[in-house]
């Protein structure tokens, strides 16, 4: 048994998430481990003054989380390390028929996309460069998407150089690269309380300790901020500012250029993941912009024109340039050519502008759709975000809610993966993952159940 404790001291209301959320943020520093058993409930309840009850939701919110697993006759575990870092994914791993998948993120695709692909992959056929297929040196082969590439920038808010833009497989290789520029192994980086659900398998395997920071309508506080870089050696800070979030908050300029104010004074490494790119208007300056220094930026095509368009672009600061580059070349070595070629003559021709246009014409869509039939029901979005955020009420669980709307044929993704230190019952909805027709079934699903009584789940029957 683990010889670590809890803080009767730092106990709050609720007094069950509060010592749920000492345990994890005790695993995040690595003051628990993968392996250690977590005191009988009845000891830790007599030790910090709570009911038995108590106790035992804050260990059932635990095991929500995926930081702990119980075991039958021997008592509560940790699971894993870095809290939940090989929870299930908030999305159904594959497409199965007849079902509503409300899960993953997506944009909307239509018969255009095919279209505009088919044509391209004609063109390439009979006017195909011999470095997109025979061409093995980075430097040698992209130096003509990186002159592109800054024009595409310049709508994201971006005022950069070639030599800074680096070509990526998409955002998540794009995620491994930074996250290994800024962070030695064992060292910490801090981000949203609740935000991207891959952070912690990431950190975790990368060898790091992530440290969540309380998030409100507008991101990450800033004293909350403060606070945890005075208590930790905090390296790097990753944020996602522009409603790619599971909240689908857009951070304002003042919150950004207080937050970069505390980065200089910690010096801080920013890592910007900006994936929705220029899909959303009126969008504050860039952590790049306001601190150009010491920002990662990363943005990609597969959320604002394309799933298949998996290719991107990686800006750093000169001065981490030569990390940038090693590490680029032992996780990936190259992006794919192929694909960066296609993205940079979607650039050239306006393939991509147009594209982008038509999504958030179509995102207008179903968010009217999202709001017609969510009538009463409080939620979070953005115009331009890919999926809405239902923060849930007392009276039905996250566990409820997902359980009876798959049964009922839909998918959604449970607030729960998105946990990093903080954790309030939601689920996200895609918007753009099915047809209209299907979004509006499955948010008429989902409205029912906001509105009803909870029901046992009694599946077979």
């Amino acid at each position: 048994m683990t010889s670590w404790t809890l803080s009767r001291d730092r106990l709050a209301q609720p007094y069950f998430l509060s010592i749920a959320d000492q345990i994890a943020e005790a695993l995040s520093v690595g003051e628990l481990m993968a392996g250690q058993q977590l005191p009988p409930q009845r000891q830790l309840a007599f030790k910090l003054g709570v009911s038995v009850p108590t106790v035992s939701r804050a260990y059932e919110e635990l095991s929500r989380r995926g930081i702990t697993a119980g075991e039958t006759g021997r008592g509560t575990f940790i699971r894993n390390t870095n809290a939940n870092a090989d929870a299930v994914s908030p999305y159904v791993p594959e497409r199965q028929s007849g079902l509503i998948d409300l899960s993953i993120l997506k944009p909307v695709g239509d018969a255009i996309h095919l279209d505009r692909m088919k044509s391209t992959l004609s063109a390439l056929a009979t006017d195909l460069p011999p470095s997109a297929v025979l061409g093995s040196r980075p430097s040698a082969m992209f130096a003509r998407h990186r002159s592109v590439a800054v024009e595409w920038l310049r709508l994201c808010g971006l005022q950069t150089q070639e030599k800074n833009i680096h070509l990526t497989n998409g955002g998540t290789p794009a995620l491994t690269v930074a996250f290994l520029t800024a962070c030695q192994p064992g060292s910490a980086i801090a981000t949203e309380a609740t935000g991207l659900h891959i952070m912690l398998p990431l950190a975790s395997y990368l060898g790091l300790k992530v440290h969540g920071i309380p998030i409100d309508d507008n991101g990450i506080i800033s004293d909350a901020l403060e606070s945890a870089c005075q208590q930790n050696k905090i390296r790097a800070l990753f944020m996602m500012p522009n409603a790619l979030g599971p909240t689908a908050l857009v951070m304002s300029e003042k919150r950004r250029i207080e937050i970069v104010a505390i980065a200089q004074k910690y010096d801080l490494v920013i890592i910007e993941d900006d994936a929705l790119g220029p899909l959303v208007l009126d969008r504050p300056t860039p952590f790049q912009s306001l601190a150009p220094e010491r920002t990662i930026y990363i943005t990609s095509f597969t959320k604002p024109i394309m799933p298949g368009l998996r290719t991107g672009y990686l800006i750093a600061p000169e001065r981490l340039l030569p990390a940038v580059e090693n590490r680029q070349l032992v996780t990936n070595w190259t992006a794919t050519p192929l694909i960066a070629e296609i993205a940079a003559r979607w650039i050239e021709s306006g393939v991509c502008l147009e594209l982008l246009e038509w999504q958030r014409a179509a995102l207008s869509v179903r968010h009217k759709v999202v709001s017609k039939a969510l009538d009463g029901v409080p939620f979070q979005s953005h115009p331009q975000a890919l999926h809405i955020w239902i923060p849930l009420n007392k009276k039905i669980s996250e566990d409820e809610l997902v359980a009876h709307a798959r049964k009922q044929g839909v998918a959604v993704a449970r607030g729960a993966a998105f946990a990093v230190s903080d954790w309030q019952p939601a689920v996200r909805i895609s918007v753009g993952s099915v047809s209209e027709e299907e979004l509006k079934r499955g948010i008429g699903v989902i409205h029912n159940l906001m509105h009803s009584e909870p029901e046992p789940v009694l599946f077979g029957l």
